[in-house]
Parts: structure tokens; sequence; C-alpha cells
């Protein structure tokens, strides 16, 4: 069953065609292919795969006890996870990125987010940020905060396209290895366009407490 308890169990939430994007359709053919990607509520079952993805995209990952807590017993907290589809009887669906949020009355906090690294630069980032956003929107919320490396500048970039804007510096505020985090803003909370081909490359995404 899925984790969540808000009701949207077992709902697909929003479907992205996810392709190459700008490097054009010529280019594109020798190395990578086109994808259906869903964004989708995270289910219990998912947890182990959800790790894994979480210990290749973190220098300091969550434990499972800690994804654990976030995706079965945080009320405050929403899970989502892209799940990309193949051709017709090929292999079974894979996650190939994550989101964790909280939404605490009328603020949006973005916790985690990872895809993928041979998914990223299609757009798969921003899907899932985007659909956050929508989900704070829908419960009234009018404020998103995150937290991220100073040295992630990709991620960075992500989120200026989608309005963030810096607000503060936090020194030494991550470990393994020990950086600044750059607090980012998002007031009023707004969708200013839909996701489109970004060419994103999220090393490390927004972490407001854990990393």
């Amino acid at each position: 069953m899925c984790a969540d308890r808000r009701g949207f169990c077992g709902r697909l939430l929003r479907a992205w065609r996810v392709d190459a994007g700008e490097r054009g359709e010529r280019s594109c053919r020798s190395h990578c292919m086109t994808s259906d990607v869903q964004i989708v509520p995270a289910a219990a079952d998912m947890l182990p795969e959800i790790l894994r993805l979480e210990e290749a995209c973190f220098s300091a990952p969550w434990t499972r006890k800690m994804l654990e807590a976030e995706l079965t017993g945080n009320p405050f907290a929403h899970f989502l996870v892209a799940v990309a589809h193949g051709k017709p009887g090929a292999s079974e669906p894979v996650i190939v990125g994550y989101h964790c949020f909280w939404i605490v009355f009328e603020e949006l906090r973005l916790m985690n987010l990872a895809v993928r690294e041979s998914m990223r630069r299609q757009g798969i980032g921003q899907a899932l940020v985007t659909e956050a956003l929508r989900m704070g929107l829908r419960h009234s919320a009018n404020r998103a905060v995150l937290e991220v490396r100073a040295s992630n500048e990709a991620a960075q970039a992500l989120y200026q396209r989608m309005g963030f804007s810096q607000i503060s510096r936090r020194s030494k505020y991550y470990s393994t290895p020990i950086e600044d985090a750059v607090l980012m803003e998002l007031a009023p909370l707004v969708i200013g366009t839909e996701p489109r081909r970004a060419r994103e490359s999220v090393v490390e995404g927004g972490s407001v407490s854990a990393h």
C-alpha cells in the first residue's frame, strides 16, 4: 500500500514526456533514448530502491531508518518518485528520482531531491519540484524554502529558474564534507512556467535538515 495517508494513494499525479531536450534528435539517437517518466506517490515497498538511489546521490545519505520515518511516520512529509518505463516487453519500471518534502501549515519545505546520474539533464528534477509546488498550493502553502550545498551550482541554477532566490547562507552546515548551505526561498509560492526540457544536473538537491 502507498505510505501517503492523504487520500491520493495509488493515483497517478502527473506523467511527463521526458526527452533529450535541446541536444536534438540527431545527436541523441546514438547514446540515449526517449522515456516515459511518471511522477507518483512513493510506496513503502519502494524503500530499498529509494535507499540505493539516496546512497548513490549523496555524500552523507539518509539512513534506511530516516527514509522509513519520512515515508511512513511523519504526518507532514510527502514522498514522490519518478518512475521510468521502458519499451513494451522490456524490464520492470525503475525509480530514477525521488523528492521528499514537508508541508507544514503555510510553508513548503523541500527536503531531499535526487535523480539518477544517467537520467539527469532531462527535466526530471524540475518535474519533481514542480509537483511539490502544486501540492503545496493545494494545501494553502504560501512560501517554499530549501537548503542546498554552496558548491552545488547546478541545483541552485535549477531552483533559480523556478523562481527561488537566495536569502541567506549557513556556515559549515553540511558534513562529509563540511560545507556552507545556501538558503533559498520562493515567496509567494507560485509556479511560473510548466516544466520544460531543463538541462539541469542535480548532484545533491535541497535539504532542510539532514544533509
